[in-house]
């Protein structure tokens, strides 16, 4: 599931930035719990946005570093706008492998969730609920229904919303959300 709507202003590039939330966790835990299999781990993005909300969900939550969301690096909490054309454009002529000044590319975020991916595997985990971002939803469904790049990397992920990937394929879609 996809962390509550956080408190940044329209237009803003946040990524990796540790900011607070705009809406209520415990009422957007409410509202998700019904989608959510009974008694499965959840882990969590060790970002307070997602934090909050897995604490709500579970008090027995599990924070991962590698659920945490793509670094933009100097882009961190600078308007998209300011950012200037010339950057953008450089990222969106190669999405996968271009990396903000001192963040990271798609494909290392790629790299981490299938590292998180393979150490559930590891310890017989096949459902779980992880408490994420759009960057780390979108690589996950990239990973588990083995999309091509250009197709994950577009997907669209609604503020405190549940997604459901079973068998490698996406059963429902920005559930719950309000």
């Amino acid at each position: 599931m996809r962390h509550p709507r956080p408190a940044v202003a329209e237009g803003i590039c946040y990524g990796r930035t540790d900011v607070d939330l705009a809406e209520d966790a415990g009422a957007v835990a409410q509202r998700l719990r019904p989608h959510l299999p009974l008694d499965a781990p959840v882990f969590s993005s060790p970002l307070r946005r997602c934090r909050q909300l897995a604490e709500r969900l579970s008090p027995t939550h599990r924070v991962d570093s590698r659920l945490v969301e793509i670094d933009f690096g100097a882009w961190e909490m600078q308007r998209w706008d300011d950012i200037g054309p010339a950057a953008l454009d450089g990222w969106a002529t190669n999405p996968l492998h271009h990396v903000p000044p001192g963040g990271e590319s798609p494909a290392q975020l790629l790299q981490r969730v299938g590292e998180f991916h393979a150490a559930l595997q590891a310890q017989g985990l096949t459902e779980v609920v992880l408490v994420a971002h759009a960057g780390v939803m979108k690589a996950f469904c990239g990973l588990l229904e083995d999309l091509p790049a250009e197709e994950w990397i577009r997907l669209s992920f609604a503020f405190g919303s549940a997604t459901l990937i079973e068998d490698g394929r996406r059963v429902w879609h920005n559930a719950g959300h309000g």
